[in-house]
């Protein structure tokens, strides 16, 4: 009586790990899709051009 006891544990135990995963279907994430924006195309001199012109009118006042 003690080994049946033993082996349904070991079925019962094998079984339970059999189907521990499930057949449900993988969930995937979208992918993050980061873009970026400016406000033109003018705006990478725009500034420096600016202050190169207040450093020419502060050196020409000096």
């Amino acid at each position: 009586m003690k080994k049946i006891a033993i082996a349904a544990a070991i079925v019962a135990v094998a079984a339970t790990a059999a189907f521990a995963g499930g057949m449900e279907a993988p969930i995937m994430e979208a992918p993050v899709i980061v873009e970026e924006t400016s406000s033109s195309s003018a705006g990478g001199f725009v500034v420096p051009l600016i202050l190169l012109l207040l450093v020419a009118a502060a050196v020409a006042s000096a």
